[in-house]
């Protein structure tokens, strides 16, 4: 694996691993539409402590799923979209492999169908059935 190779794959690792906490993913809810001071995100979570918001904070940040400007005291947080782009690739290459798949094996189907009938003679009508419906 390739240097760049590695690097994709510790970030997608990274970013999996800040998706799989409901409460990180409940902080990217927060702050998909705009900014929000870390105190404003803490009060959303009362049953836990600051300093554990600050803990899921952080791995979002080294995740590159959340930006952090700095305004006077307060550390501001919004979501970084572009933190997700490994993980849509990812989505998308696996989708489209399945895609392709079933898109191969209704072709391969459809091929049986078409030669089990011949080109023709239209829908398949029975055994004993001509094209018309009539027994033979």
């Amino acid at each position: 694996m390739t240097s760049a190779a590695a690097q994709a794959q510790h970030r997608l690792d990274a970013v999996a691993h800040a998706l799989a906490d409901g409460t990180r993913r409940g902080i990217l809810r927060l702050v998909r539409d705009g900014e929000r001071a870390a105190g404003d995100l803490a009060s959303a979570f009362p049953e836990m402590s600051r300093p554990a918001v600050s803990q899921h904070l952080r791995v979002l940040h080294e995740a590159g799923l959340v930006s952090i400007r700095p305004n006077g005291n307060q550390r501001l947080y919004r979501v970084r979209t572009e933190g997700l782009a490994e993980v849509w690739q990812f989505i998308d290459e696996m989708w489209t492999d399945r895609l392709g798949r079933l898109k191969n094996a209704a072709e391969r189907a459809a091929r049986r169908e078409q030669g089990d009938r011949g080109p023709d003679r239209g829908p398949y009508q029975g055994p004993d059935r001509g094209p018309d419906g009539s027994r033979h």
